[in-house]
């Protein structure tokens, strides 16, 4: 093979993000070539810039893949979502603790069948690559087969994930109940085989206090202490029903944030859905230790949990690590132009504004921040792992119509994430492989 054959590139406008807009002004934040050349080799970027100066690097005999007034970007981040609840995507009329009993206890006993398991893994995936989204923190089950299922269909996919195995020795149908002991040799057993191999990385996985006994949190801790470098995600203060339960539950602690402190589980890497009812404390302890937090916008209006307040955890102050997410099936949609929609009119109803930059940070580099991965995801430039997304501004008759009256980038990112959907992704690269194209039979 030679070297050209395995080189390819990638022309279009460029838009990336190079600072964070919540500490920086918006306009520093952002570049953007408007006739720009993306060049990958061995699924990494290895150039990225004006097509001037960039295409005399192109090797002799490529030939760029071609997206004339196309926006090619970061691959979207998804810090939150349960693939085993896109089944049940929609289902109505339920509050947070009613409807986990109602529909979602429900539908994830189906994985205890690794047949069904392996087939909503492919459609999960299929659709998020669909939405341009590259990289997820995903929830499994309970069953150790529903990990496996998902981590083989994401290494043929080579796409960058992180997931973990849901434990649960509480407060749930026996069918989804594991022990402390078992969700831990479980949880070791399936993070020697999956984590760091290829582009998989393991996420230790408690799905909120009430499911866990102060054993299993502690056994949580032990996984997180015994294998550096694996993720922690769970659920904190999405709804006040829960809170309170929370509160009956663990009587001994601060808040409930302070469950989750003292088993060891808020730190680097720890990533908490939702986090809509918080107090000054639990944000400084965030900012501390570097905990992420889960901007769930489509869940939280759909469940009628609250408003994230977005000012508050970014105050420059004590600035948290903030991503975004869908929580499907509580959410409404893959796609992060939808969440980012819902995001936009969550921040107005709570006094503030979400512009168009700060908006992309969250779905792009603010992901990778909050995820401990912007040396290598979230940006378009050299060095970065070939993950991207090429958006088209004018996927639909109306939005073809709204794009000619924009007069500056900031206003076409804008319309993108109030009028568009999974029909604006033209086309979703991971790893320098073209894996989704809109327009192809």
């Amino acid at each position: 093979m030679s070297v050209s054959s395995s080189v390819k590139a990638l022309r279009g406008q460029i838009v990336s993000l190079r600072g964070n807009p919540f500490l920086h002004p918006s306009a520093e934040c952002l570049t953007h070539h408007p006739d720009g050349l993306v060049i990958i080799a061995d699924g990494h970027i290895t150039a990225a810039g004006p097509w001037e100066t960039t295409a005399p690097l192109l090797p002799a005999g490529v030939t760029p893949v071609h997206y004339p007034d196309h926006l090619i970007m970061p691959g979207f981040i998804d810090t939150h979502v349960h693939y085993p609840q896109i089944q049940m995507i929609g289902a109505y009329g339920e509050q947070l603790l009613e409807w986990l009993n109602t529909y979602t206890f429900v539908t994830e006993q189906q994985f205890a069948n690794r047949a069904h398991a392996d087939r909503i893994a492919k459609i999960f995936l299929r659709e998020l690559l669909r939405a341009g989204t590259t990289t997820a923190v995903v929830y499994c089950t309970v069953h150790p087969q529903s990990v496996e299922a998902f981590f083989a269909e994401s290494a043929r996919l080579n796409t960058r994930m992180i997931a973990g195995k849901v434990l649960m020795d509480r407060n749930a149908p026996a069918p989804l109940l594991d022990t402390a002991q078992r969700g831990y040799d479980e949880s070791a057993a399936l993070i020697a085989r999956w984590h760091g191999q290829g582009r998989q990385l393991y996420c230790v996985t408690p799905r909120f206090a009430p499911t866990s006994t102060e054993a299993q949190l502690d056994a949580a801790g032990a996984l997180l202490r015994d294998h550096p470098g694996v993720y922690l995600q769970t659920h904190l203060c999405e709804n006040k029903g829960e809170i309170e339960w929370v509160r009956e539950l663990f009587p001994e602690r601060r808040s409930y944030l302070d469950v989750y402190d003292h088993a060891g589980l808020v730190g680097p890497r720890s990533v908490f859905g939702h986090a809509i009812h918080m107090h000054e404390g639990d944000f400084c302890t965030c900012h501390a230790r570097g905990a992420a937090l889960a901007f769930c916008p489509t869940s939280n209006l759909f469940l009628g949990s609250g408003l994230f307040p977005l000012d508050a955890a970014t105050d420059p102050a004590r600035p948290v690590r903030v991503g975004l997410g869908t929580d499907v099936g509580g959410g409404t949609s893959l796609s992060q132009l939808q969440s980012l929609n819902e995001a936009y009119k969550v921040v107005a109803l709570s006094g503030g504004r979400l512009d168009a930059v700060r908006a992309f940070w969250l779905a792009t580099l603010g992901g990778a921040e909050a995820l401990y991965l912007d040396d290598r995801l979230g940006k378009v430039a050299p060095g970065y792992e070939a993950d991207l997304v090429v958006i088209d501004p004018k996927a639909t008759p109306f939005m073809a119509f709204r794009s000619d009256y924009c007069t500056s980038l900031e206003e076409q990112l804008f319309t993108l994430m109030t009028m568009g959907d999974d029909r604006a992704v033209r086309a979703t690269w991971v790893a320098g492989e073209c894996v989704h194209d809109r327009d192809a039979a």
